[in-house]
């Protein structure tokens, strides 16, 4: 698509004009309006809301460029707003090269990109928490909200409510392929705005789809569809666990020829398989099978989306996370089940559910149909092959015994596959909610306060009695805000905030300020140390002077958790801390004699690591009082980041520790969101040394493992395509690790302090692994003889313990000398690690490789 729709559209605007340059636009890109995308703009540019609940390949994205072209002609500002990041991302891009970057924008709550654009790209809690904040005062002549069925979502769903209440001076285009019966939406609409909503649904695919239900076992039904030519296949599982097993299973079937691998491991060239699980996945896509679902890295999820745009995936085994725009081509979606776990109890898919991932069959531009398969129950397999089998003999029919649904399976059938086929979507459920937050915004508007609350707690889309739940927690939140003096009732009823709200107030992290509170709280040379002056000759750039006291290596590891603290749990990451912190705990207890059930009594109060949890606990309820809206999210100490510090290990060997080979992409956006919160919170005259170090390590060691969630935000300031003469491209390797000096010295350091770490426990076989050729076994005998014990707390991983030399000329070039000094209990630093770093191997393989040459005395 090109930028010349701006160009095209009249001016003075004329509705009529308007509709045709955007189909003479349309047909100049080659594209033919279908007659749902012809209404929709006809409707649009006379000036209507639209609702368009059209199937999946329709053409939505198209009447949404037509909006904002509107918009633009009219002089007006345009939003678009969707439920995740990563769409919003995908929209500026799209939309950039329509419209050019000057006239496009992006405002998220980490990052804002040319924020004053005509048309603004954001995730639909942005726009929700401008419209409490300034009502019909904000600048919106037109509101794109994709996927607009999220209004329904019980934790986000008012975010795409509050828009609609408030903005009663914006036109609205609110699109999704599954949204059902909108009319009560749509009379509200109406009945605000004075505009009339013109509801588009129920058009024809452009790829109609046709439906199968089997009986065969999956690997039969796959290899089935492979000989009829129904390729690319998505496998849809309801866990990340299943749809790998899957993968794996299926590799045992000739999915792809000699040729076609060939044609892959050309396609794939140079690409950096990081991790255990990406070894895995190489040995699959070079089989024709693809694995995707939201844990896996973001680069192989990329690798896995530009194969199968290639043409060079047979089969990808995967979750539902298709139903929410994953960007692969799909000639058949093939159903593992029909029920899945919400979080909360296993059932049955809703309509709405079954119809987004069923929507995503048939290609448009390759197949003239789509085909939806679903897998019968494996009990239903069974049976029918079990009566196939025994034929029409009817003595070997009657020998059959039947088997029965598993206790508490929620299982399905033909008939409930039939239903969900005809079924509509069910109507979208109103999910209103209050908080401290949205009170705040709405105080900070000002004006008429009280109405304006009573209107968004009253006439909203809820039922009465849920009304006036909303009015009796907000009138609860209103008290605490008062008794905390944060909102003043001035006489003659007038209320006001005592506190200036930054301007983009519940857009950022809300418990960033309590975090630069407990910050300034902490003292960085409480508990200095002071360690001994390096050797002669050491490089002086890479050690601190000694004889003198440095901030407290503490000290660094409490800022990271304090902002820890304030970031969003990853869940399966903690789960494993817990689990193998209860399973350590019961080697100690049983060692130590322990009786059964006291050994359960004392896993109860074994949980993940919680550093800090007490003071940042007492601090938060001290906070909470005088500023009580962080009481709408939750204080949650954990330890990922600092845990993964201490033990000095690289990624991949912490998805190894802690077995997340299923979470890595999980992990790593974890890692990413504390990279941007370490850089944006922890203020400069906090950022010691040891800080600025976790801060370089941390940032070089996302960068390594994939660089496309940095690269992200790096490019949201260029222009950007995922295409290179016509064919998408995988993503970059990471620049070379050694270029960024100071991260790549901490590297080297966790190499050398965690062979202290093995060193300490006396685990030579882990250190011999690790180095065989080092003499572990003798140079610990020797050392320990001298000392009682090795130091690994404190001053004993000091960045002054660690000396480096560049340019030794008994290293040779393209290598360093270094030297980790030893803590030991007598305070002497007479004992050192020895080793070289191996410069063009570390930039090879992204991590620092260090070779030990031993244990040895100074």
């Amino acid at each position: 698509m090109t930028s010349s729709l701006l160009d095209r559209m009249p001016a003075p605007y004329e509705a009529g004009a308007a509709f045709d340059a955007i189909e003479n636009w349309a047909t100049d890109e080659g594209l033919t309006l279908y007659p749902a995308q012809e209404e929709a703009i006809f409707e649009l540019v006379a000036g209507a809301h639209v609702i368009l609940a059209t199937p999946t390949g329709s053409g939505k994205s198209l009447v949404a460029v037509a909006a904002h072209a509107i918009a633009l002609a009219q002089g007006q500002r345009s939003y678009y707003t969707a439920p995740i990041k990563a769409l919003v991302s995908e929209k500026f891009f799209a939309l950039v090269e329509i419209f050019g970057a000057e006239n496009v924008g992006m405002v998220t709550g980490d990052s804002s990109v040319n924020g004053d654009a005509p048309i603004v790209c954001c995730t639909a809690e942005i726009l929700a928490n401008q419209a409490l904040r300034h009502g019909s005062d904000v600048e919106a002549g037109l509101v794109v909200m994709d996927e607009f069925h999220y209004y329904a979502d019980p934790d986000r769903g008012w975010a795409w409510q509050v828009p609609l209440l408030e903005l009663t001076h914006a036109r609205f285009l609110l699109m999704s392929a599954t949204l059902g019966d909108v009319t009560p939406i749509a009379d509200d609409l109406q009945r605000r705005t004075g505009h009339p909503v013109s509801e588009v649904t129920h058009a024809e695919r452009p790829i109609p789809l046709t439906f199968d239900y089997v009986k065969t076992p999956v690997h039969e039904t796959v290899q089935t569809l492979l000989d009829d030519g129904q390729a690319p296949i998505y496998v849809v599982h309801f866990s990340q666990a299943a749809a790998m097993e899957r993968a794996q299973a299926l590799s045992s079937i000739r999915i792809i020829t000699r040729e076609q691998r060939d044609e892959i491991a050309a396609a794939i060239g140079d690409f950096r398989f990081t991790t255990g699980f990406g070894t895995t996945l190489s040995r699959l896509v070079r089989s024709g099978i693809g694995v995707h679902h939201a844990g896996m890295l973001p680069k192989y999820r990329r690798l896995v989306e530009v194969l199968a745009q290639r043409g060079l995936l047979r089969v990808i085994c995967g979750t539902d996370t298709l139903g929410v725009g994953i960007n692969v081509p799909i000639r058949t979606v093939l159903l593992t089940a029909l029920s899945k776990f919400d979080g909360e109890k296993m059932r049955q898919l809703s309509a709405r559910e079954f119809h987004q991932i069923a929507g995503r069959a048939g290609r448009a531009g390759y197949d003239t149909a789509g085909l939806v398969v679903v897998q019968a129950p494996d009990h239903e397999v069974e049976n029918h092959a079990a009566t196939t089998k025994a034929g029409s003999d009817p003595k070997k029919k009657k020998k059959i015994v039947r088997k029965s649904a598993p206790a508490g399976f929620v299982t399905w059938s033909e008939t409930s596959f039939e239903r969900l086929i005809g079924g509509a979507p069910e109507p979208l459920e109103s999910r209103m909610q209050v908080s401290a937050a949205m009170l705040i915004n709405l105080i900070a508007r000002g004006g008429d306060v009280f109405g304006n609350a009573r209107a968004l707690l009253t006439q909203n889309h809820e039922p009465p009695h849920r009304q006036r739940e909303l009015v009796r927690r907000a009138l609860g939140i209103a008290k605490t805000l008062v008794r905390a003096g944060v909102v003043v009732i001035e006489p003659g009823g007038r209320i006001t905030l005592t506190v200036d709200l930054q301007p983009n107030f519940a857009l950022n992290q809300p418990l960033s300020p309590f975090a630069l509170a407990v910050i300034e709280s902490l003292d960085p040379e409480d508990d200095a140390t002071t360690v001994a002056p390096p050797a002669p000759g050491a490089d002086d750039e890479h050690t601190v002077p000694g004889a003198a006291p440095e901030a407290a290596p503490h000290y660094a590891l409490d800022v990271v958790s304090v902002i820890e603290a304030t970031l969003d749990d990853p869940r399966p990451v903690l789960r494993q801390q817990e689990h193998k912190a209860r399973g350590e705990a019961i080697g100690r207890m049983k060692a130590q004699g322990m009786e059964y059930d006291e050994r359960m009594e004392a896993l109860d109060d074994i949980t993940h690591p919680r550093p800090l949890a007490d003071l940042l606990e007492a601090m938060f309820e001290t906070y909470a009082a005088t500023q009580p809206w962080i009481r709408d999210v939750e204080l949650r100490p954990k330890a990922v980041v600092r845990d993964m510090f201490e033990k000095a290990m690289s990624f991949t060997e912490y998805v190894s520790h802690y077995q997340l080979a299923r979470s890595e992409g999980l992990l790593l956006r974890y890692l990413s969101d504390a990279d941007r919160a370490f850089r944006q919170t922890i203020p400069d005259d906090a950022k010691t040394p040891d800080v600025l170090d976790i801060i370089e390590w941390l940032r070089e060691l996302v960068r390594q493992v994939d660089s496309s969630l940095q690269d992200e935000w790096a490019q949201l300031t260029a222009p950007h395509s995922d295409v290179v003469d016509g064919e998408p491209i995988l993503p970059p390797p990471p620049p070379d690790v050694t270029t960024n000096r100071r991260a790549f010295t901490v590297l080297v350091r966790n190499e050398l302090f965690r062979r202290v770490q093995l060193a300490a426990l006396q685990r030579d076989d882990d250190l011999v692994e690790l180095d065989p050729e080092a003499g572990w076994p003798e140079a610990l005998d020797a050392y320990y003889a001298e000392h009682e014990s090795m130091g690994t707390a404190g001053g004993a991983r000091a960045a002054s313990l660690v000396q480096i030399s560049e340019n030794d000329p008994d290293a040779g070039p393209g290598f360093w000398s270094v030297r980790q000094v030893i803590d030991d209990p007598a305070g002497d630093h007479d004992w050192g690690i020895h080793a070289t770093v191996d410069l063009a191997q570390s930039a090879e393989r992204g991590e620092a490789v260090v070779r030990v040459e031993g244990l040895k005395r100074l």
